[in-house]
């Protein structure tokens, strides 16, 4: 048998004698329960690997160094609160990096922090939540700092530099529920996607919204921002049918083609059509939206020759925005690799 299954074979062995005595839950998950020793044990076992490793360094003086005791800390986890046993040395040189000084939470911890965070509790409710959950006696105001630092690596992300062109920009917004002055609501939140000269997406920025529905004039404020952050020029700015959307977005940068989703203009435009034809007139719209060139003028006008009787809004919407529907027309043909 490999080296490696005996060792595996051997551990489940060692496993099993320490369940043999733990019998209910609480012998497990228990404030003096396996679950919390073993952590303990394992975290003090992995120190002390660390002062090794420490101590065996080639350098001559840190030869003459030799370990100095330990000192007591207490540090939050996930399994409760654990008191440990950290190595020292007499040169005061060694630095564990498993528990670096002045750190009061094992790894693991700030990111349940974070998710609770996200998902709109308030600092005294995660605390309570923590508690229960994992008997981890945590401050709501350590669980602010935690928030904090968070909160200014976003704020840094929102503001970063960005390049000066963006060959394609993709903006769009999507609804989410946000607590707002106690109460939750939804929100817009408005997205800038670009893709950049390498080819590659790039996530420009996430703006809240002041409204509960997307508008115009807002995007006027994202496009102004994204200008204030280097952006110089868009060569081709995708967007939904939103009324005012192409003027504001010119407004911003003179220059781009606009070009409205294709996806967008069908879903706005079965909603004139009863669900008993959505399937029928979604079939007909697929030569317009897979035109390889202009030529979808013609796809458009055997479309509307056929449903304009029954559904005349249908074409008239493509009509409306016909000049922002035309651009992806001009462009080549991209041929599928082989």
């Amino acid at each position: 048998m490999p080296r490696k299954h005996q060792k595996l074979n051997r551990a489940d062995e060692l496993l099993d004698e320490l369940l043999a005595d733990c019998q209910s839950p609480e012998a497990i998950l228990g404030e003096s329960g396996l679950l919390k020793q073993l952590t303990k044990r394992l975290v003090e076992r992995a120190l002390a690997g660390e002062l090794n490793h420490h101590l065996n360094e080639t350098d001559e003086s840190a030869r003459r160094n030799r370990r100095n005791g330990h000192s007591s800390k207490t540090v939050q986890s996930e399994p409760g609160e654990l008191t440990l046993a950290i190595p020292r040395d007499r040169q005061g040189t060694f630095e564990p990096g498993l528990v670096p000084k002045h750190q009061r939470r094992l790894s693991g911890l700030d990111e349940k922090i974070l998710a609770l965070y996200a998902r709109g509790m308030s600092t005294r409710d995660i605390a309570l939540q923590l508690e229960e959950l994992y008997g981890a006696h945590i401050s709501p105001a350590i669980i602010s700092e935690v928030t904090d630092v968070v909160s200014e690596d976003v704020k840094a992300w929102q503001h970063r530099p960005l390049d000066e062109v963006y060959p394609i920009v993709y903006l769009d917004a999507l609804y989410v529920n946000i607590k707002v002055a106690g109460r939750v609501s939804k929100r817009a939140i408005y997205v800038g996607l670009g893709l950049n000269r390498e080819g590659h997406k790039e996530l420009l920025g996430l703006w809240i919204g002041e409204a509960e529905s997307e508008g115009a004039k807002f995007w006027l404020k994202v496009l102004t921002d994204l200008k204030n952050r280097g952006l110089k020029d868009i060569l081709i700015a995708c967007c939904d049918g939103l009324k005012g959307f192409p003027q504001a977005i010119e407004a911003g940068y003179p220059h781009p083609q606009v070009q409205l989703c294709m996806v967008h203009l069908m879903r706005n435009s079965l909603r004139y059509v009863p669900w008993k034809d959505s399937q029928a007139v979604a079939a007909d719209w697929k030569p317009i939206d897979r035109a390889a060139t202009a030529e979808a003028a013609t796809a458009l006008a055997e479309f509307a020759a056929k449903w304009d009787e029954q559904y005349p809004a249908v074409s008239q919407i493509w009509l409306r925005h016909w000049e922002n529907i035309i651009p992806l027309f001009g462009l080549p043909v991209r041929e599928a690799s082989p």
